[in-house]
């Protein structure tokens, strides 16, 4: 073979050094424009009403949804501070993540029995993420929550919480909660109420506010007692 055929030869196999240095050019071009969907979603979520990813995964597969979005201003602020006394009492003061207890769980000598996730937290994994427990999932939740805190004001971090959060099968948000459970709309929730719907977050499928199992019933009681604990820690969730 000929000197110039085979240099024609070896310039039609691709370099190794070329194709890998092309993959991660695509690589570096796709997690930009992640990035930059990502920041477009977290200014456009700031404003319009939000679906979660398991609603969305609902209308995908052709199963009902309950949820009609309402603004915080007609959700009672009873709620909102017995979701903050159950759910994430340092909620005013963290940026997203709460140290802390983060801290504090990570260094468990028995290992973590709780978990550490804050409200901020746990609105990023309902409209950004997946459900269900995964540690690439928890590393994603941080950076996410750090990014909602700069974006939204604590109280759109609420308002979108309120309105994302499973309350039963195909049951989202406070508004359809309160017309299912109390037959009432949520901003006419009462101490009681809100303390139970409150309780029933940890395991919402299981756990109906309507008729309270002693387990609820139990966990409504600790949700009213720590809210007369939280005292003026909840207020910059709640509309002056």
């Amino acid at each position: 073979m000929s000197q110039g055929m085979t240099e024609m030869a070896a310039a039609r196999v691709p370099r190794r050094g070329s194709i890998l240095i092309r993959a991660l050019r695509w690589i570096w071009l796709a997690g930009l424009a992640l990035l930059v969907a990502l920041a477009l979603a977290l200014i456009l979520y700031r404003f319009v009403p939000v679906p979660s990813t398991l609603m969305l995964g609902r209308w995908l597969t052709f199963q009902s949804v309950e949820r009609q979005w309402v603004p915080l201003t007609e959700i009672s602020p009873t709620l909102v501070r017995a979701v903050i006394a159950a759910e994430d009492q340092r909620f005013c003061s963290h940026a997203g993540v709460d140290w802390v207890e983060l801290n504090t769980v990570l260094e468990d000598e028995d290992g973590p029995s709780r978990g550490a996730s804050t409200l901020t937290m746990q609105t990023a994994k309902n409209v950004f993420l997946w459900p269900g427990r995964s540690y690439v999932r928890k590393a994603l939740e941080i950076p996410l929550a750090m990014a909602i805190d700069i974006v939204w004001p604590k109280q759109r971090v609420i308002e979108v919480y309120l309105n994302v959060a499973e309350w039963g099968e195909g049951l989202y948000g406070a508004e359809a909660a309160a017309q299912r459970y109390f037959g009432k709309p949520a901003s006419r929730l009462n101490a009681a109420e809100a303390a139970r719907l409150a309780g029933a977050l940890p395991n919402p499928i299981l756990r109906n506010p309507a008729r309270p199992s002693r387990g609820l019933q139990s966990a409504a009681g600790r949700v009213q007692r720590r809210v007369g604990q939280l005292g003026p820690l909840g207020d910059c969730a709640v509309p002056g």
